[in-house]
């Protein structure tokens, strides 16, 4: 490419010297003057044709540049996939931290995951917890910052936010809920076959119809309009969200045993409850799950 169009301004360049040369012939003054001007003119060419080949070669190196980083982020995002669904925690945070000043979303935002995920881990000390929490946090924010129109960002921004109000008390917990709210409701829209993000908003729904009277009064005293839900609302989007993607998520088995039961349908509270009770632990969480619904069986 280069070489044809450095071809292409030899031949140009050859017509416009010429056509100067019969200008300069047709004038009065001496042979050496018509010398110097050409002479002029070639040192111009020159430098013009050494910057066009410069700057193709700049383009051609540019291209090159991004294509390896764009075929190290896939492989990055190949390996995190891998370690996540092998529930290898600290190994994919380990991984994916060295990334944290990354302009890619899709890392940011299983970044954000990772330190969560770690955060969660029964080993980790109360202030790392604390410490992760936050971490995974800014992680979102920026990864949203990046892409706004990333389902994903928009969810564990959402879990992020979430989380943080454990720590900022009751007054900033509710008033995050309407943030959280936004944030779930942007995710389903921009991806309404992702069942987590379903999951999580039955998730917002059974918090609120499970709030505590004395939670309850704190909202009505600070919001003209607190955030509430029912536990019909919650079932609905539990039951999308395993119809989305069936036994997708222990927790979502857990959750439409105890919405049930709190609707007072013990036939069907004991279906999902033994679904998760029965549903192969891969991780600390689904432990946990496993170890609550057999709890809920047994008072049943």
């Amino acid at each position: 490419m280069a070489a044809a169009a450095a071809r292409s301004v030899r031949r140009g360049a050859a017509g416009v010297a010429q056509g100067l040369l019969r200008g300069w012939a047709g004038r009065k003054g001496s042979g050496r003057e018509v010398f110097e001007k050409l002479t002029v003119l070639r040192r111009g060419l020159t430098l013009s044709l050494g910057t066009f080949v410069g700057y193709e070669a700049y383009n051609l190196i540019s291209c090159v540049t991004e294509v390896h980083a764009s075929f190290k982020a896939e492989e990055i995002l190949d390996q995190a996939d891998y370690l996540y669904g092998s529930g290898e925690t600290e190994k994919l945070y380990q991984l994916l931290v060295q990334h944290k000043n990354s302009e890619d979303a899709e890392l940011l935002w299983r970044l954000a995951r990772a330190s969560r995920d770690l955060a969660q881990l029964s080993r980790t000390s109360t202030e790392e917890k604390k410490q992760l929490i936050y971490e995974a946090l800014e992680y979102a924010k920026k990864a949203l910052e990046k892409n706004e129109a990333n389902f994903a960002a928009h969810k564990w921004y959402a879990i992020c936010i979430s989380d943080v109000g454990e720590y900022e008390g009751i007054k900033a917990k509710i008033a995050n809920a309407f943030v959280i709210k936004e944030h779930f409701q942007k995710a389903i829209e921009l991806n309404p076959k992702d069942a987590t993000s379903v999951h999580l908003m039955g998730i917002w729904c059974y918090s609120f119809a499970d709030m505590p009277w004395y939670q309850s009064k704190i909202a009505a005293v600070l919001f003209a309009t607190p955030p509430s839900s029912t536990y019909e609302e919650a079932l609905h989007y539990f039951q999308m969200a395993e119809k989305a993607e069936p036994n997708f998520y222990s927790k979502n088995l857990l959750y439409l045993g105890k919405t049930y039961l709190k609707l007072n349908n013990k036939k069907m509270a004991l279906l999902w409850l033994t679904k998760a009770k029965e549903y192969p632990a891969h991780t600390e969480e689904d432990t946990q799950v496993q170890k609550e619904a057999v709890e809920l069986l047994n008072s049943i």
